[in-house]
Formats: C-alpha cells, sequence, structure tokens
C-alpha cells in the first residue's frame, strides 16, 4: 500500500500546497482518494505526479468542511465511475465563527443526491479491506480550535466526521482533520489494531494563528504514547508549532507534506 499526500498545507517538492487535504491511497485492490481539497490543486498535482484521477474507484470525504470537499463536482465531472462515501450530515450547513460573523465553509449541497454518492450514517464496511467509523466521544484531550465551528443552530458534534480503515498486511487508519481529538479516534480504532496513523489533528487555528496549549499538547502525547508500535504521520491541520512539540515527545510521529508519500 501506497499513501500519498496530493493536497496538503506544506510543500518541500514541486507540488503546490494549499490549505486542505488530499491524500491518494493504491491498496491491492482499490485506488482511493481520501478527501479532495478545496479547489484545482489536486487536479494539478495529480498530473505532475502522474496520478490517473480517473481511475479511482473509491472516495472517502472525511467531513462536511469544504476545505476537504471543495473539489468533489470537478472531480465527478473527470470520473463517473467512482462511489463517493460521506456521513449524510456532512452536507448540512456548516459554518466557522470569527468575532460575531459566521462562514460558511460547507459541502456544495446540490451534489448529496448525486448517483454516484453514498450517504452512510454512522460506522460503515466497504468490502473486506475498507471500513469507515465515526467518534460520539469527544470527551479526551478535545481541541479547543473546534469552538468556532457550528452547525446551522449550534456547536458542531462532528458526527459527520468519518475515519477510514485499510486492513492489509498492516492496518491502517486514514483520517482528515481528527476534530473529534485524535485520542478518541485512536481508542476506537484500537480493536483494529492500526500499525499506520495518516491525518490531521486540528490543533492550530488558521484565522487567528494560535495553536492549543502546552497542558493539550502534553496530555495528547501522553495519550499516544499508549501505542509506541503505531507510526503517526501527521499533516493538515495539526500545525507547525503543535506537530514540533509533540514530535520532540513520540519518536514514532512524522510530517507527511504535500508529494510525500509512505509504503507498507
Amino acid at each position: 500500500m501506497k499513501i500519498t499526500a496530493l493536497v496538503e498545507n506544506e510543500t518541500k517538492c514541486e507540488l503546490k500546497a494549499k490549505h486542505g487535504l488530499s491524500i491518494y491511497i493504491e491498496t491491492q485492490n482499490h485506488k482511493i482518494l481520501f478527501d479532495v481539497g478545496p479547489d484545482n490543486t489536486l487536479f494539478q498535482n495529480a498530473k505532475t505526479r502522474g496520478i490517473d484521477l480517473t481511475a479511482v474507484d473509491t472516495v472517502i470525504i472525511s467531513h462536511g468542511h469544504m476545505d476537504h470537499g471543495g473539489a468533489l463536482n470537478r472531480f465527478l465531472q473527470i470520473n463517473s465511475t467512482a462511489k463517493i462515501y460521506i456521513q449524510k450530515r456532512a452536507f448540512e450547513p456548516h459554518y466557522s465563527k470569527l468575532l460575531f460573523l459566521k462562514v460558511s465553509i460547507g459541502l456544495n449541497d446540490k451534489l448529496e443526491n448525486h448517483p454516484q454518492v453514498i450517504l452512510i450514517d454512522g460506522d460503515y464496511q466497504i468490502d473486506n479491506e475498507l471500513s469507515l467509523f465515526t467518534v460520539n466521544h469527544t470527551h479526551k484531550c478535545y481541541s479547543n480550535v473546534n469552538d468556532v465551528l457550528y452547525t446551522k443552530n449550534a456547536q458542531d458534534n462532528f458526527l459527520h466526521e468519518q475515519n477510514l480503515i485499510i486492513q492489509e498486511n498492516q492496518t491502517s487508519l486514514v483520517m482528515g482533520c481528527g476534530h473529534a481529538g485524535i485520542v478518541n479516534i485512536m481508542e476506537k480504532a484500537e480493536r483494529y489494531h492500526p500499525k499506520l496513523c495518516v491525518g490531521g489533528y486540528h490543533l492550530f487555528n488558521p484565522l487567528t494563528k494560535k495553536t492549543v496549549s502546552v497542558e493539550l499538547l502534553n496530555n495528547i502525547a501522553k495519550e499516544l504514547k499508549k501505542y509506541p508500535q503505531t507510526q503517526f504521520y501527521t499533516c493538515h491541520c495539526t500545525g507547525a508549532d503543535a506537530f514540533h512539540f509533540l514530535s520532540q515527545q513520540m519518536p514514532n510521529l512524522f510530517y507527511l507534506s504535500c508529494g510525500e508519500a509512505v509504503e507498507v
């Protein structure tokens, strides 16, 4: 299995960086896009790397925010066969609040009824290799960066967020922003015993440029040290400061920037 970041906030190569996420995954049985980023960056970077997006058979949209699913309409214009798995709540309105201003950050709800879109509600097994799960309990090491995120009438509870389990020779966990909390997500995924975990931790607010407290970072590191056999690759919304802090305590934590790949 090979996991490549095609859209990510940072780049050290010829690919274009963009605030958002899209991860291309080749397994024994599938060619997968986990999220599609916000705009045309995915298509430009895929072309540069010679990755044929028309051959993708499975798309997972991790949650209902445009930096992860904004390019879905464009993808559907070039690929008429892939199945798109999205939690049904992901198409509800989503907002980011700055002072008294609420800005829409949701998906294009016109795509909800697209024939390639499969709406799911909670945990879901796609096949013997791929399964999705949600996290209802967010009490451990919850990031206050989430406090600015809303649904139509309340603060977001992130029931529209899903995570991907890939079961091959080594089980891998792929997540988007980890709004439910990396600690809570890992606890639910523990029954799969993932040896690889890729995704963002949502510890940095891109609008205020603030990182969560040192106390929270210490607590996260303490909890993740329970998984010394797991290789953690973080990205996107974790933030540089949070990554450097955590990586000093966790020798098994790495950063996956745009264009970089992990092979399992």
